[in-house]
């Protein structure tokens, strides 16, 4: 790709980013779970936008979960992650959230993250 195909593709994820927070904000009773995804890893962040607090993190590079993750594919990754952020959700008493797919497609990882952090117990 060149240089500008690059950061049009960049603008255009921003443009994305910017709708879809427009109509999401986390509170208190109900946080946001924003994802990030990275060519290797994957993150999530609960989020509580009153405040401007991020409540609980997971990735997979979480020490919890670091050794799992080896050798399973990036989707079987991304729902560990899933799993372990609906964990520590539960145990900050979060039962609701808001998804915030941060501009990616609903799709592939970030599809079998929300997945994971339904069959943890959480609910969007």
């Amino acid at each position: 790709m060149r240089r500008t195909q690059i950061l049009q593709k960049k603008r255009r994820r921003k443009r994305r980013i910017f709708r879809v927070r427009g109509k999401i904000f986390g509170t208190e009773e109900i946080p946001r779970l924003c994802v990030y995804r990275s060519l290797r890893h994957i993150y999530a962040q609960i989020i509580d936008d009153t405040k401007g607090k991020t409540l609980t993190t997971a990735s997979t590079l979480c020490a919890e979960i670091r050794d799992d993750v080896k050798g399973k594919k990036k989707t079987e990754a991304a729902a560990l992650v899933g799993k372990l952020i609906a964990e520590r959700a539960k145990k900050l008493g979060v039962e609701k959230v808001v998804f915030d797919r941060h501009g990616y497609k609903y799709h592939g990882r970030v599809k079998a993250l929300a997945d994971g952090a339904r069959e943890g117990g959480l609910k969007f």
